[in-house]
């Protein structure tokens, strides 16, 4: 028995409703895969831009030391006075180790102060990549939780901020330091928050 001739268009109707999920989860996939590897992570936008950091209170990272001294904690009080690098890290994030050396350079940098804030980390563990990498940073807050990386807009780590003095972010950098990055828009950003003033 052979289909009646009006049944045929009615099949081909079925079969594409049925084929039209599919289609568009593979659309919806193409364009997710375009946007995710399209144009450079360390450019997106922050809203936080000219805007005053955001208010936290962090505490030190456990047995820390500098010069025999205890290295302190952060709060949003402590990145007021001079030009801040808040770099978001952790031990377990390959990256980090990749510009850790970075950081130890910036540090020497006159009127320039780094700090941290070691995210999600075991302290045993933020200690032991300090003490084999160097400790760049004049405090370390500890965000157990990941409660501030949130409110400071963190995507993941490592990030890197500059703070003015006068306590506003003037820059936001998604993704781990390099020298090139470095030199170009960061440097400038350091530049133009050290002509603020408190």
């Amino acid at each position: 028995m052979t289909d009646h001739p009006a049944d045929v268009p009615q099949a081909g109707r079925r079969r594409w409703l049925v084929m039209l999920p599919l289609v568009l989860f593979v659309a919806l996939a193409g364009l997710f895969l375009v946007r995710l590897f399209a144009g450079d992570p360390s450019k997106l936008p922050s809203t936080l831009i000219g805007r005053p950091v955001p208010t936290f209170t962090l505490p030190p990272l456990e047995g820390l030391t500098a010069d025999g001294k205890p290295v302190p904690g952060l709060a949003t009080a402590d990145l007021k006075g001079m030009v801040t690098v808040v770099n978001v890290w952790a031990s377990w994030c390959a990256p980090c180790r990749d510009e850790h050396p970075l950081l130890i350079e910036l540090a020497k940098t006159p009127g320039v102060r780094v700090v941290g804030i070691n995210y999600k980390d075991q302290p045993e563990n933020a200690r032991r990549f300090l003490g084999a990498l160097g400790n760049p940073f004049a405090a370390v807050g500890v965000d157990t939780s990941g409660r501030a990386a949130i409110d400071w807009g963190v995507y993941g780590v490592p990030e890197s901020f500059v703070i003015a003095p006068d306590g506003t972010i003037a820059y936001k950098h998604v993704g781990p330091l390099s020298p090139i990055s470095l030199q170009g828009p960061f440097k400038a950003a350091l530049a133009a928050a050290a002509g603020k003033k408190p």
